[in-house]
């Protein structure tokens, strides 16, 4: 060969190696960034080419998909009472995108989760469809339907319902909420509907549940009596505490005060839960001393945001405290917040003799002929209090609804533990308080649910808010629900 000639084969040689370089690129290297590019729309028509797969609660689906008539998006989601179950399944939107199990199992739901190759190649070779998958939960509807039903009636609020056995959610609702099906769609008008919820104050969009923390006021009390106990500040529940009355939070001048005129000096730990005595158990925090106290807190999950999957807020107990700070943290007020699925928790293990278990909401995930491609083995997450103690705890809650400040959840022929909370709320407690009720039922086969509620910026009147008033009927009416769906 000539060296022109030469010259032109290298050259060309080069060109195809440079081609090769060039597609094995743009196909392997930049596959993910290009499928996922805000311009690549045959991405978003294959994604809505199909009906997506399911969210499933007690065997029945409460989505589906419908068919957009003169849109190259063929389907869009749809839901069965949206508001109801949004803060659960979240949102699929073809113009604004997807939120909560909408997105974190997307894959499963389109039918494009790597899991699903071998369906696919199976669909491909007998000219099937492809059809997304389902997302089996832990919820109760009825459950669900109760503390929604509960919370539209108080206004903005919360409930977070856990089985304590296995720490699946039976419940997760918020108020005020939006239906997904209203901007599930591509036009304008529906983005439209979407904006005017992201700017609305009552933040309609946020899972109060889990994303939002709040000061949980007295209900704290039961993790501060976990710590005495566990610690060995005190042995027995009925015996006397150090608990002189006024009682001057240390290295102050300022005594903490009780609400009313309650029988707190040297009021037994029980007394002292039923009646909720703030001098008793800020004392308490002040002996065991912020080390001890941040120990149990975070035995209940404080400090440590949860993926159930969706994620919900880390709860928080301040690290950083001197005595007097020690003393309000341990009655639930200085620093201490809590998001509703957090306090759950809390009822939940002291329901569970002492053991927490890591709290989820999904169960299974299915392929379209419902084959189990993924499912949900309950996992323990720790041990905040021994069972003994436990169960000590457990009698200190009886008593609260059985003769204390919890009367409302009392249950014909169930035995029930709570403890009721009023937060202090805005500068100087100037806004209505957060009224807070946590619970669990116990049954002859053991405690099926545990539940905690709080009722946010209600419209009563600033004396009548309590928890007892407002938060324990609620809690009543998804105990009930669970143990009605359990017979």
């Amino acid at each position: 060969m000539n060296k022109p000639l030469r010259r032109i084969a290298i050259f060309c040689g080069l060109l195809v190696l440079a081609l090769l370089a060039r597609d094995n690129w743009l196909q392997y290297v930049q596959a993910d960034t290009l499928a996922k590019h805000e311009k690549n729309r045959r991405v978003t028509i294959e994604r809505y080419s199909q009906p997506r797969g399911d969210i499933i609660v007690d065997g029945k689906p409460i989505t589906g998909s419908k068919a957009t008539p003169g849109s190259d998006l063929k389907y869009k989601r749809t839901w069965k009472n949206g508001p109801m179950w949004a803060p659960i399944t979240g949102y699929s939107s073809q113009r604004i995108g997807a939120t909560q199990l909408e997105s974190i199992d997307d894959g499963i739901l389109t039918g494009n989760d790597d899991r699903l190759f071998f369906r696919r190649t199976l669909d491909m070779l007998t000219g099937e469809k492809k059809e997304g998958g389902n997302v089996v939960t832990t919820l109760d509807s009825a459950a669900q339907k109760a503390a929604y039903d509960g919370l539209k009636s108080k206004g903005k609020g919360a409930v977070a319902a856990i089985d304590p056995s296995t720490g699946a959610i039976l419940a997760l609702a918020s108020t005020p909420s939006y239906d997904p099906g209203d901007f599930a769609g591509n036009t304008n008008e529906e983005a439209e509907k979407f904006l005017e919820l992201d700017k609305d104050k009552d933040k309609p969009l946020v899972n109060r549940a889990l994303r939002e923390t709040y000061p949980p006021g007295s209900t704290f009390k039961v993790v501060t009596a976990a710590a005495a106990l566990e610690h060995g500040l005190y042995d027995g529940i009925d015996e006397k505490t150090d608990s002189p009355l006024p009682w001057t939070m240390p290295n102050t001048t300022t005594p903490l005060k009780n609400e009313g005129d309650l029988p707190c000096k040297n009021a037994s730990l029980r007394v002292a839960l039923q009646v909720s005595c703030n001098t008793v158990f800020g004392k308490i925090g002040s002996d065991l001393g912020k080390d001890k106290m941040l120990e149990t807190a975070k035995k209940f999950g404080f400090n440590e945001q949860q993926f159930v999957p969706v994620r919900s807020n880390a709860s928080h107990f301040p690290e950083d405290m001197d005595k007097p700070q020690t003393a309000l943290s341990s009655i639930g007020q200085f620093e201490t917040a809590a998001t509703p699925l957090q306090m759950a928790m809390v009822a939940s293990a002291i329901a569970n003799d002492g053991t927490l278990m890591e709290p989820y909401m999904v169960s299974e995930l299915q392929a379209r002929n419902l084959d189990v491609i993924e499912k949900h083995s309950p996992k323990e997450m720790s041990e905040p209090l021994s069972k003994e103690n436990a169960q000590k705890l457990q009698q200190m809650m009886e008593t609260v609804v059985e003769k204390g400040t919890g009367t409302n959840a009392q249950i014909p022929g169930v035995t029930v533990g709570g403890k009721t909370g009023t937060a202090q709320h805005g500068v100087a407690n100037s806004k209505n308080p957060y009224a807070w009720f946590i619970s669990y039922a116990k049954t002859d086969s053991g405690s099926p649910v545990a539940v905690a509620v709080v009722v946010e910026d209600s419209d009563a009147d600033r004396g009548d808010i309590s928890g007892g008033g407002l938060a324990a009927p609620i809690a009543k009416s998804v105990m009930e629900a669970v143990i009605k769906s359990k017979k």
